[in-house]
């Protein structure tokens, strides 16, 4: 598996940055505010981990993890009843877990294929 070239990744990319930046035109509260930009950048961040270091199937976990945070937030947060900073989370979080759980088979299949030094 090379380098920056995973789509998934990139789709989670995508949507930690909307995301992040959906605070400035949707309805927030201080709380949807802080947990959307937090879960927003650690997708960027798990995203652009996973595009620079292929074969690492426990980043993959991680990162979907992230999309499922983003995707309850509203709950955890108390925010439901903001349409467009719910919707987001939802959305956003969702197609993020998706496609990374859709990562996990050929990030593995990546991490064992890959030639291992002899001691």
């Amino acid at each position: 598996m090379n380098k920056w070239t995973r789509w998934e990744d990139y789709v989670a990319i995508v949507c930690g940055l909307y995301a992040a930046l959906a605070v400035m035109w949707t309805a927030q509260t201080a709380l949807s505010t802080s947990l959307m930009l937090v879960f927003g950048i650690l997708l960027i961040a798990s995203g652009v981990l996973n595009l620079s270091l292929p074969g690492t199937p426990w980043l993959e976990y991680v990162q979907c993890a992230f999309g499922v945070l983003l995707f309850v937030s509203p709950w955890m947060g108390a925010y439901t009843d903001h349409t467009g900073a719910s919707w987001t989370s939802w959305i956003a979080g969702i197609i993020a877990a998706g496609v990374t759980a859709a990562a996990f088979k050929p990030a593995n299949d990546a991490r064992h294929h890959r030639v291992m030094p002899s001691h």
